[in-house]
Formats: C-alpha cells, structure tokens, sequence
C-alpha cells in the first residue's frame, strides 16, 4: 500500500505524452495513466485491520489542508540522468504544501508503526523505471513542455496488486482537503 495523489487524467496523459518526446537511449517501462500518482509515502504490507487506523490518520491530516494548486516542472531521473533508474516530472508550484503534506503524513503513521523515510522528501510523479539496465536520458535545452497545473484536493490510500502486466491500483480510502 501506499499514500497518495492522483493528477486528474488529462494531466497524467500529457506528462507520457510529453516525457515519451525526450530521447532516452535504453529501455523503459512507461507507466500506464491511471498508475501515474505523486506518492506521499510507501506503506509496504498492510493488514485489513491496520488500514482503518490509517484512514483515520489521514483523515485527520486531511482536516488540517485546503486544495492547493500543483503545477509540473521538468523532467529528471533518479539516480542521475546519465544512469537512469527513475524517470519523473518534477513539481514547481505546490512543492512546499506537498513537503508539509508528506512530512504530515510521515509524523502520522511513526505512530502507528509505520517506518520513517531516510531520504527527504522530494515531490516528483513517476513515469517510467529502465528495464533491466539504466537508461541515458537527454534533457536538452528543446525539452518537451511540462508544466501541467492541477488542484491537489485529496490524498488516497492504495492497494497496490502485481499482475503479469504489471502492478494495478485500487484506492481503499480517498480522504477529501477541508474546504474550510
């Protein structure tokens, strides 16, 4: 499982659309648009019961938000752009809401057991990994466009399935932004 938030579906397309236009030199597996997320933080193995207390931690965070604009920005890879592993957009707009986000999220779940993250926090949607070896990916100066807004309202609780074709995603709470 793992917490998360969803770009509305046009946003999600454009950024395949877009990161699919850079010259990568190596294999990748692009996601498919409704695995495209922003994660807030990976959960690993949960039980039934547990997830009733997480929904309710999120729920409380949630209180705490109203919706807030995110806007992508850019294109990178993780570990580096010359032995890609990871291949995201990054956020401009809404980069420090997602950071207390997350690190809310984070304090949240210690408490009910959840290991903390090592690495900070760094918001970023996935949209491919290598397969097999690294990947080269060129982010010359005529990169595609990538800036996409979209209002972050809500974070969700997802199950994650592996599957032959890969891993499908099934929201088991979606837990709404105050709208006051």
């Amino acid at each position: 499982m793992f917490v998360a938030i969803f770009p509305p579906v046009e946003v999600r397309e454009a950024l395949l659309d877009a990161v699919m236009e850079l010259p990568v030199r190596g294999k990748v597996r692009w996601n498919r648009p409704e695995a495209v997320h922003l994660t807030l933080k990976f959960l690993g193995e949960v039980s039934e019961d547990a997830t009733y207390g997480i929904q309710s931690a999120l729920e409380n965070v949630c209180e705490q938000y109203a919706p807030f604009e995110v806007e992508t920005s850019g294109f990178g890879a993780f570990p580096s752009n010359k032995r890609a592993r990871v291949i995201w957009s990054g956020v401009g707009e809404g980069f420090e809401p997602l950071r207390s986000l997350a690190a809310e999220v984070e304090d949240s779940l210690e408490r009910l057991g959840f290991e903390r993250e090592r690495r900070g926090y760094v918001p970023h949607i996935t949209l491919g990994r290598a397969r097999g070896r690294p990947v080269a990916l060129d982010l010359a100066e005529n990169a595609p466009e990538s800036g996409h807004k979209f209002t972050a309202s809500r974070v969700e609780l997802v199950q994650s399935k592996l599957q032959r074709s890969g891993a499908v995603y099934s929201t088991v709470a979606a837990c709404p932004f105050s709208e006051g």
